[in-house]
């Protein structure tokens, strides 16, 4: 078996999908890896302003790093640290007039392997979800259950509960949407990314999730680095991206329809509702993006 960035030659498609073979990875004992992450923002701004941010890597993953430089933050007074609702680790900065730049790099263990496959994961029924799942049932900010119910039960009422649902409404909105990063809109909703046909990776997410939700089983958005390992390399700057999280069979799964395969070194940093709960910076007040870089690539195998 040809292994070509951890899949043999015979299973590679181009437009990826979660269906392909698990043999066509390498094995857990085989490959285990260290990615360099980080990021160095710039954003400017006229008066002092209060900036939230939502940059750390996500605590349960803080035990596999190797090395870390800590938030490094200029023309502004760092206040504290506080965890939200949702657990992540948010910073509340006072930034000064003019550019204020933010910026973190880290070295971080990943055991290589993809997104994990599990075709018999059954829907858990509503009332048997945890407490803390059901928040994930109710339309937010960027998911109107509400518009799309109708939808999704047409499209998805006569599959089969549990895995093949979601993996169809991953198949759905893969296909369905366009990706295009000049159409990128802030203020675009998951019934509105459906209507126009077209977004990136929060839109893919947002209607994925939006669909999950309207089927009775609990989503949640996420976001977080993640590199072209295993996978031809994107000629695009590198981006923070956006997935998701499906409870199925007492546990929380990944889901990604945008790339709509198993991925390598996904490296979370923040679990909410929607991109309301999550943004990665937010500021009282205007501000001007100036610089936007983001890394995270594999530098090691061990």
């Amino acid at each position: 078996m040809v292994v070509v960035g951890g899949r043999c030659r015979d299973c590679w498609t181009g437009s990826g999908t979660l269906g392909i073979p698990q043999h066509c990875y390498r094995s857990k004992e085989g490959l285990r890896m260290q990615i360099r992450y980080g990021f160095n923002i710039e954003i400017d701004i006229a008066q002092p302003t209060t900036i939230l941010t939502v940059m750390d890597v996500d605590p349960a993953r803080r035990h596999d790093i190797i090395e870390e430089r800590p938030l490094s933050i200029s023309s502004a007074q760092f206040i504290d640290t506080y965890s939200d609702l949702f657990g992540n680790t948010c910073r509340r900065i006072q930034g000064s007039p003019g550019t204020v730049t933010l910026c973190a790099q880290g070295l971080i263990r990943d055991s290589g392997m993809p997104d994990q496959i599990t075709p018999g994961a059954p829907q858990v029924a509503l009332s048997d979800l945890p407490a803390s799942t059901l928040v994930f049932l109710l339309a937010s900010r960027y998911c109107e259950t509400d518009l799309l119910g109708q939808l999704a039960w047409d499209r998805f009422g006569g599959i089969q509960s549990g895995w093949a649902k979601v993996q169809a409404i991953c198949d759905f909105v893969h296909g369905h949407l366009a990706f295009d990063y000049g159409s990128a809109r802030s203020t675009r909703t998951a019934a509105q990314a459906y209507q126009d046909g077209v977004g990136v990776c929060r839109d893919f997410t947002h209607l994925a999730v939006t669909l999950c939700r309207c089927m009775n089983i609990p989503a949640r958005y996420c976001n977080g680095y993640l590199g072209d390992i295993g996978v031809p390399p994107d000629p695009a700057p590198m981006d923070f991206n956006a997935w998701f999280e499906a409870y199925l069979g007492g546990r929380w799964y990944t889901f990604d329809a945008r790339h709509n395969m198993p991925r390598i070194g996904r490296i979370a940093v923040a679990r909410g509702r929607d991109a309301m709960d999550i943004p990665m910076i937010h500021t009282f007040g205007p501000h001007y993006l100036r610089t936007f870089e983001v890394i995270t690539e594999e530098v090691s195998n061990s």
